[in-house]
């Protein structure tokens, strides 16, 4: 496992939600992931070298996260157990600032992907979708296992889950947010301020 896993984690990441766009109506195949792959890194690279001000890139970053990612699936489940007592209305609070926050995180991580690449290596269907495995280079570094699940359940496909060298991303976003809420006294309308806040 590479020594710089932290950044590479971040990096990936973001560039990972770049990759599986929305394909209603379309059964994800992996000639079907291999073309989105190269589709998606040239809209990345087109922002990149689009000379645009860092602020508006990170716009588009962020506006690419949330049109990848399945975040309302994503906030459900790092939101975990505190949920179920949670306001219809909290959820929803909850859900907004949740997706702002993740996307600020990693869509700052982009610039990291300039030069890099991801290819696809296989494909196949597990229970709550599609796992597509490659591997992941960055500029200057090795190839590295990178998998990538892909669900429909939000009449999208989208993805919503990473594993890099076997982290589980989702999983590392509950434990996070679950010890945001615990340093917030449980107190959830305190954290969905703080999220909406954080940079």
């Amino acid at each position: 496992m590479p020594n710089n896993l932290t950044r590479r984690r971040f990096s990936l990441t973001a560039a990972a939600f770049a990759i599986f766009a929305a394909q209603p109506a379309r059964a994800l195949t992996e000639a079907g992931a291999r073309k989105l792959v190269d589709q998606v890194v040239a809209d990345v690279e087109r922002v990149i070298e689009s000379g645009q001000s860092d602020a508006k890139i990170l716009r588009e970053f962020e506006k690419l996260f949330v049109r990848y990612a399945d975040v309302n699936i994503m906030a459900q489940y790092a939101l975990g157990a505190d949920g179920r007592s949670a306001s219809a209305s909290q959820k929803r609070a909850f859900n907004d600032a949740f997706t702002g926050y993740i996307a600020r995180k990693y869509g700052k991580q982009f610039r990291d992907f300039v030069g890099g690449r991801i290819e696809v290596q296989s494909a196949r269907q597990i229970k709550a979708g599609y796992e597509i495995k490659t591997l992941a280079y960055l500029r200057g570094d090795g190839p590295f296992d990178v998998s990538f699940h892909i669900s429909d359940k939000s009449g999208q496909e989208k993805f919503f889950n990473i594993f890099i060298e076997g982290v589980n991303l989702l999983l590392t976003e509950r434990n996070e947010i679950g010890s945001m809420l615990d340093s917030r006294g449980g107190d959830l309308n305190t954290l969905i301020a703080d999220l909406k806040k954080t940079s």
